[in-house]
């Protein structure tokens, strides 16, 4: 049995790919401090699959730590999403980024290096993008200025991983850039539950929604975008099936058929919605009214942005299963269950 090392394994994605390597046959080692997630995530993955999973409580930023983890195990490939993600906190504290997001890369590269390991699965972001002149996005859309120092972080790690692959024939890696997960584990179990304040749109909606966040009432930042109905339009991707394309990614890149050491992929449901589309898609599924109000654009967003999906299709062989219905009637259940962790 293949052990794959999944940091931040205990956040949102990451803990809804380890339910899904588990259920590929793979053993699992999650790395994650906790900075934005919760011990009850791992307790999610074990419910799931009756399997508990190695866990170390590490910042990947320390070198020493982070490298002393590696040489307890020979990982056959590693998944890595630990990063901070909130674009808003980015402009505020951009060199708390740059510090935790680059340096935790540097350091599981290192460490993958080190054990002789040579496959990477990088969680990027269409964030690297901005915004783009065209849409859908391909992988060949050139990447226009980042809109904050969250988007840079992931343009700059990309950037690491291919100067480090054009150094090392024998590392491979992918770069998943996707886009706005969301939704919650169909069985109820696990589901976006951030330590910290919640920003993305959907645990924002579901959140006002059930009386869950300090606030009582969301607001729409932007009206007056060059859209449909003037708010911003984004790609939203069920999170089971954001996890999927992580296993099958980690599969391509282990396997004997990539043409070149790197490669990347779109993950996208390949159509765009925007803010007061998905508030009304929550509406009508949930029959529940959300209180919003109309506000002034926030910095850090981009205008628009959707994926094509094209070549994930046809080079890794993933569908997506789910639509903004199932995303919103899924993520509702979640906010809404009894023993969601407080």
């Amino acid at each position: 049995m293949k052990k794959i090392l999944v940091t931040g394994g205990a956040g949102y994605i990451g803990s809804h790919t380890v339910v899904d390597l588990i259920e590929a046959g793979y053993e699992v080692v999650v790395a994650d401090n906790f900075h934005n997630s919760r011990p009850a995530a791992l307790e999610g993955v074990r419910a799931i699959t009756g399997k508990t999973v190695r866990h170390y409580d590490v910042d990947l930023a320390d070198r020493d730590a982070t490298l002393a983890m590696f040489a307890e195990h020979d990982f056959a490939g590693a998944i890595h999403f630990a990063a901070y993600k909130l674009v808003g906190e980015s402009v505020d504290k951009p060199l708390e980024y740059y510090r935790n997001n680059l340096n935790s890369l540097l350091n599981v590269i290192e460490g993958l290096q080190l054990q002789g390991n040579s496959n990477l699965v990088f969680s990027s972001s269409c964030s690297v993008y901005g915004n783009a002149d065209e849409l859908p996005v391909t992988e060949d859309t050139p990447r226009k200025t980042a809109e904050s120092p969250y988007a840079m972080t992931k343009q700059l790690g990309e950037d690491i991983i291919s100067d480090y692959c054009k150094t090392r024939p024998d590392f491979k890696a992918i770069l998943l850039r996707y886009f706005n997960p969301a939704g919650a584990h169909e069985s109820g179990l696990i589901g976006e539950d951030p330590s910290n304040p919640p920003s993305n749109l959907v645990p924002v909606i579901t959140g006002v929604a059930a009386g869950n966040l300090a606030f009582d009432k969301m607001t729409v930042f932007g009206t007056d975008y060059p859209t449909r109905d003037g708010s911003n339009v984004r790609d939203y991707i069920h999170v089971q099936d954001l996890a999927r394309a992580h296993t099958l990614a980690l599969e391509y890149v282990m396997g004997e058929k990539m043409k070149s050491n790197i490669d990347l992929f779109n993950l996208g449901i390949g159509d765009g919605l925007t803010v007061l589309e998905v508030i009304e898609a929550f509406e009508k599924v949930n029959g529940v009214k959300l209180n919003y109000e109309l506000g002034a654009r926030r910095a850090g967003d981009v205008v628009a942005v959707y994926a094509d999906r094209t070549k994930a299709t046809e080079v890794l062989g993933w569908e997506p299963q789910r639509g903004v219905d199932e995303i919103m009637r899924t993520a509702w259940a979640w906010e809404t269950k009894a023993n969601k962790a407080g």
